[in-house]
């Protein structure tokens, strides 16, 4: 099962993925997708691209090939009062933010510490999507920030990469989307992926998500309509 809309797309711009914009909307357009968000790492990541990337993803322009490109980040937690690595002046050139913690660019601390920090990004209006929250590495407190995202409109990741790759995932990722299910939050469904050929198969989070009956209608980007009226709608400064 492929997403109607990737939003979590690394390119070689982030140092280590193995494909470029171009090849990410090839897949797409392939797949039957209707867009694609070019999500490369924040700056602060080892390997990642200089601040300018995220200043000038415009070159690309909104559409190639028929396929919706969204100016993207996924920005880096750099500490637990939810500083992240991308500046205002840039995030507000961007459709589409990710933040997520990241060892090399956030030493883990306690689950009070991460709670703490994600209340800060939520906070954040630039912020759109709390990333791969389920690891082991960052164990938080999961009905305060999930409360907290619905306060503040914003989006859960069901990453489907998680379970395979973060050491916890696969038990927590259904606690967290049971919380949004009770919550009634946004989630996105999405590779993170690394290399074109794997954008948008999302067959092991919507196999998670259907085991807890979970309501079709808060998945954001399974449906092209719901998603970009969700950009338009949603209140940035």
């Amino acid at each position: 099962m492929y997403s109607v809309i990737e939003t979590h797309y690394h390119t070689v711009a982030s140092g280590h993925a193995y494909s470029t914009v171009l090849e990410g909307v090839a897949y797409a357009k392939r797949y039957g997708m209707k867009g694609l968000a070019v999500t490369d790492h924040g700056p602060e990541m080892p390997g990642a691209p200089h601040i300018w990337h995220f200043g000038n993803q415009s070159a690309i322009g909104p559409e190639v090939d028929g396929i919706r490109i969204l100016k993207g980040a996924e920005a880096n937690i750099m500490n637990f009062e939810g500083e992240l690595d991308i500046t205002e002046e840039f995030l507000k050139k961007l459709d589409w933010v990710i933040a997520s913690y990241h060892v090399p660019c956030c030493t883990p601390g306690t689950p009070e510490d991460h709670t703490r920090g994600y209340f800060h990004v939520i906070r954040n209006p630039y912020v759109d999507v709390l990333g791969h929250s389920g690891n082991d590495d960052y164990v938080y407190d999961y009905e305060k920030v999930i409360s907290e995202a619905k306060k503040y409109n914003k989006i859960i990741e069901i990453n489907a990469h998680s379970p395979i790759g973060r050491p916890g995932s696969k038990e927590r990722c259904p606690i967290i989307a049971g919380l949004c299910k009770k919550h009634e939050v946004w989630v996105v469904v999405s590779t993170d992926a690394h290399f074109a050929a794997k954008i948008g198969r999302v067959d092991l989070a919507m196999e998670m998500l259907r085991s807890i009956d979970f309501p079709e209608e808060l998945i954001l980007n399974m449906n092209e309509e719901r998603f970009f009226r969700y950009l338009e709608n949603r209140k940035r400064p």
